[in-house]
């Protein structure tokens, strides 16, 4: 029972870090990039939400509630992640961040319920015929929560050590990272099956 638990947690977290899909760490940089380790609870909520959107779609498509396009999917991740980038560099240094915590939320949340739709068919594959999905889902997401907050923590302290030791402004960095995060989303969005 304790291997299955812990195989689920450790499906979620290498779901988050493959290498081979790094989409998820994407918009986890651009996400976080703006805030500093005092922010913590705002972004571990920002977080959260995102994985309630993710964990939310999932659950849609392993009871066959939802089930969407793949190509119109996986076209709407890159650029998900490319508006959250894009709006990190024209707000960089503007403390927009702290303003208007519904319309970031929700659309973190929708976000979520994105890149989760992206991952269903696999995670269908996953379940297979299990008595116990919604326990599978919530281990998973587990797993999820966890990597998320490595990452997330990753970003913190480079933004530390960047904006501290290098003395990089605030804004600097924003813009830097937000700039690489578009500059690798956009040929996935230009690559998307979607396009061709």
């Amino acid at each position: 029972m304790l291997q299955d638990f812990w195989f689920n947690v450790e499906y979620g977290v290498n779901h988050v870090l493959d290498i081979n899909a790094y989409d998820h760490v994407l918009f986890l940089i651009a996400l976080t990039v703006p805030y500093l380790f005092k922010d913590w609870k705002r972004v571990l909520l920002l977080v959260s939400m995102f994985t309630l959107g993710h964990t939310l779609s999932l659950v849609l498509a392993a009871y066959n509630i939802v089930s969407v396009n793949a190509t119109i999917v996986e076209f709407l991740i890159p650029v998900s992640i490319f508006i959250v980038a894009l709006y990190n560099v024209f707000t960089a240094g503007k403390g927009a961040q702290k303003e208007k915590v519904g319309v970031l939320f929700l659309s973190t949340l929708f976000f979520g319920l994105i890149h989760g739709l992206g991952f269903a068919r696999e995670f269908k594959m996953f379940l297979g015929k299990s008595d116990n999905k919604l326990i599978l889902l919530l281990e998973f997401a587990l797993g999820i929560e966890l990597a998320q907050i490595i990452i997330v923590f990753i970003v913190l302290f480079l933004g530390y050590l960047v904006q501290t030791l290098f003395r990089f402004s605030k804004r600097d960095w924003v813009m830097v990272l937000s700039a690489i995060v578009i500059g690798l989303v956009i040929p996935m969005i230009l690559n998307s099956d979607y396009l061709a």
